[in-house]
């Protein structure tokens, strides 16, 4: 039996290969590294202040990228169920997707319910000595209701969606969270702006170094 939130071994005679030295390539890009990671809710307002502070940080000339739940379960994650073992594995390879898109350069907005505090500790991990910020989208049950176009809280209510977070599977909130997002008294800017000037400090470290080139 796999233990949900344990890492894999990695097999016998698979070495990781270093490449061009990550350092020059922060320095050049003019930026490092960060990996934001949003948790909360299905329906909490994940996604749409992943992406609107995504577009900030393109607009300030970072390069960064958004990894969102859904999308990844389209392609990368469209094995994975919604087993506790498999939230577990939805985490690790997109943890493991985050870390090499950072070691890259750019900064990395993860939006992924996430519900198991094991989980998200084990995504920390795999992220290393990139900077890790556990982002907690902070919206009240009901509100995430309200707010569900798709209609999938009124399906977990009347049983036809067996496991659904928030409903009839749990949500371990985080307990020492690097940014909380309150979002019931915020609108989608004021909520993306407290994230996008959070990771436009954060990554300015490699802009400092390349003006000192």
């Amino acid at each position: 039996m796999v233990d949900a939130g344990a890492v894999p071994k990695i097999p016998t005679g698979v070495t990781w290969h270093s490449l061009q030295p990550r350092e020059e390539r922060w320095v050049r890009l003019g930026q490092r590294p960060v990996i934001a990671w949003l948790t909360g809710l299905s329906g909490a307002g994940k996604s749409t202040i992943a992406v609107a502070a995504d577009r900030t940080l393109v607009a300030n000339g970072r390069h960064s990228a958004v990894l969102d739940g859904d999308n990844l379960r389209h392609g990368l994650n469209a094995d994975l169920t919604f087993t506790h073992a498999d939230r577990s594995e939805n985490v690790r390879r997109t943890a493991e997707v985050a870390r090499l898109m950072a070691e890259s350069g750019s900064v990395v907005i993860v939006s992924l319910i996430s519900p198991y505090r094991a989980d998200r500790a084990v995504a920390r991990r795999i992220a290393g000595d990139i900077p890790f910020l556990e982002v907690f989208v902070d919206t009240p049950l009901g509100l995430c209701e309200a707010r569900d176009q798709k209609g999938l809280y009124r399906l977990a209510r009347a049983g036809r969606i067996p496991g659904f977070t928030g409903v009839s599977a749990p949500y371990e909130a985080p307990e020492s969270p690097d940014l909380t997002i309150a979002t019931e008294d915020c609108s989608t800017e004021a909520c993306a702006y407290r994230l996008s000037t959070l990771l436009l400090r954060l990554s300015r470290g490699g802009e400092a170094a390349a003006q000192r080139r």
